[in-house]
């Protein structure tokens, strides 16, 4: 369901951004510059950023207590009034998010040649390159990634599984595992602020599909013209991202219309939540829109985990959530098929829940 391979797009050249970059650090292509109504404001020292909500993971597995009670009625809060949060106490080892993060970085520092051994191709956002890009009139962003399935194997592609640096496969597979259970966690939590059983969803998603996708953004000489990473809702369950350390705020999250800079926490993780917990809460948790925006000085990497309902999973919105004040909004839709159309278009705000979504008369 999920290797789709879309064949006969014409995309035109993509031109890498790292070597953009060195070879002519001031020429920003036509191809990178956005309309106004797209660009992003500059971050400065001055720029107010947003305050997020952090959620202790040590105190939530406490067992049952009035400390672990109060911290989900925390988390619960987080998810219906942001959509994000960042979790501090999670678990992982930072010897292993140290390694996982300089491994990555020296992907992305090998020459060019060699990571084009693993090219991206459109429709299953597995390899290196830019993503959702289906078109040669389509703006790219200021931005490369490297990505993978990871979860479960039968969808992997092992020839996109690179050989350097060393030691990368062996790090990322342990990564992996160490993530899925703060996933499988935290969703427990979840449920339970939402008054469901802790079961609720790995119970509902089957075996979860898990992916990661690596990010890296350059400097840029005008960072005002550009777009670090389109805006976009993920069609995750849950979403998490590590921030390398020393990069410098690049990440922005919509709320209320507005766009807010986020600096996450160095010793924490930052979650948020996808459009699958969207449409199984009938909108009572909403996933967040956000971007990146690119920086005059300094590169920015991040490593982004993406936790999602297994392809051959039906999902829509549970009964808990719908009544006479909160009518049905999502239909019941296989997820793999979600999966797909997410996959085969361009990044487009949350526009992606569309697929699902019951147009009325009122719908946006």
């Amino acid at each position: 369901m999920a290797k789709v391979l879309v064949s006969n797009i014409k995309v035109g050249h993509i031109d890498d951004v790292q070597e953009l970059r060195k070879t002519n650090p001031k020429n920003i292509p036509q191809r990178f510059v956005r309309d106004d109504t797209e660009k992003s404001q500059p971050i400065t020292s001055a720029t107010t950023l947003l305050d997020i909500p952090t959620v202790d993971f040590s105190k939530l597995l406490k067992g049952i207590t009035q400390e672990r009670h109060q911290e989900i009625l925390k988390l619960s809060a987080a998810c219906e009034e942001w959509g994000f949060f960042q979790v501090k106490n999670h678990g992982i080892s930072q010897k292993l998010l140290d390694s996982i993060e300089e491994l990555s970085k020296d992907f992305f520092m090998l020459p060019s040649e060699e990571k084009k051994k693993y090219p991206m191709i459109p429709g299953i956002v597995q390899g290196y390159g830019q993503a959702f890009v289906f078109s040669e009139n389509q703006k790219l962003d200021w931005c490369n990634m490297f990505a993978l399935v990871t979860v479960p194997p039968s969808e992997r592609l092992p020839h996109l599984w690179p050989n350097r640096p060393e030691g990368f496969s062996e790090t990322l597979e342990e990564h992996t595992i160490e993530v899925r259970k703060l996933c499988q966690k935290l969703l427990e939590f979840i449920a339970l602020g939402l008054g469901l059983k802790e079961e609720t969803f790995s119970e509902m998603f089957g075996e979860a599909v898990q992916g990661v996708r690596m990010n890296y953004y350059p400097p840029c000489s005008r960072p005002d013209l550009v777009m670090g990473l389109s805006p976009h809702s993920d069609g995750s369950a849950i979403t998490v991202l590590q921030e390398a350390k020393g990069s410098p705020v690049g990440l922005e999250i919509l709320k209320n219309s507005t766009w807010f800079p986020v600096q996450p926490d160095p010793n924490a993780l930052f979650i948020n939540l996808g459009d699958t917990l969207e449409v199984v809460t009938n909108g009572k948790y909403k996933s967040v829109e956000h971007r990146a925006v690119a920086n005059e000085e300094k590169d920015r990497m991040s490593i982004v985990t993406f936790y999602a309902p297994s392809y051959e999973v039906e999902i829509g919105p549970m009964p808990e959530f719908v009544d006479e004040n909160n009518p049905i909004k999502f239909k019941r839709y296989n997820h793999g098929e979600y999966a797909v159309d997410y996959l085969t278009n361009k990044l487009r705000g949350k526009k992606s829940l569309d697929f699902g979504r019951i147009q009325t008369q009122n719908s946006n």
